[in-house]
């Protein structure tokens, strides 16, 4: 049976091997469980299934940027990334994942989530409208020194001409951000005045079928790619 536990802080995962594949993986999420498959520091990739409400409050706790320790039936815990995970665009409910295992001296690349601090001054006095160009950067660090979340400080934007680029986000020791140092992560532009709203065109109205086309038409790929594991 798949549980959640913790130890120490690692978060703790024990999973099932999976011997359901292609359309009978609904059987699984009928009865409470995800698909998920392994792969990456191993020679082969491994299909799995894990409980769904304890997938997520892992998911929840360590996002894609925090390593999880992964128990398979009885095997020992690997330390894993949760890489990918596809969801149902209606529900939100988790339809398959992927685990990569990492090696613990080994540097790796992920993307994790900019956190916007502080208030800016040219939005609270000048009345500014706040821009966020990046929620996430990638960086590169060994398994043991991934921050769940790097900080932005909104304080630095006290005027229109202020900007926040990737070379003021302070990064851990041990942990370097990648992508162009002058690139932008936030900054304020000047209030709109009526006419200029009014002459804004309207968004393009977002068309909900063809999102879940393309959601479920991934899901299928990632389920006959489990299926030709399987057969090798």
């Amino acid at each position: 049976m798949t549980h959640f536990c913790y130890t120490g802080k690692m978060q703790q995962l024990t999973a099932e091997k999976r011997v359901l594949f292609g359309k009978k993986v609904q059987t699984l999420r009928k009865n409470g469980f995800v698909p998920a498959v392994m792969y990456g520091n191993s020679s082969s990739s491994e299909a799995l299934s894990v409980r769904t409400g304890d997938f997520l409050r892992a998911w929840k706790k360590a996002g894609e940027s925090t390593i999880v320790g992964l128990k398979v039936e009885g095997g020992v815990s690997k330390s894993v990334l949760i890489h990918e995970v596809i969801v149902d665009p209606l529900t939100s409910v988790p339809l398959h994942v992927d685990f990569y295992e990492v090696a613990a001296d080994r540097m790796i690349k992920t993307h994790v989530p900019i956190e916007f601090q502080n208030e800016s001054a040219a939005v609270k006095s000048l009345g500014g409208i706040l821009l966020k160009i990046m929620h996430e950067v990638e960086i590169e660090a060994l398994p043991k020194d991934l921050p769940h979340e790097l900080h932005a400080d909104l304080s630095q934007l006290k005027t229109f001409a202020d900007h926040i680029v990737i070379k003021d986000i302070i990064a851990p020791r041990g942990v370097t951000v990648l992508g162009a140092l002058d690139a932008v992560v936030a900054k304020v532009i000047p209030p709109r005045t009526t006419e200029e709203l009014a002459g804004l065109e309207t968004p393009a109205e977002v068309n909900l079928e063809n999102i879940e086309v393309e959601k479920k038409g991934k899901r299928e790929d990632a389920e006959a790619d489990e299926e030709s594991t399987k057969g090798e």
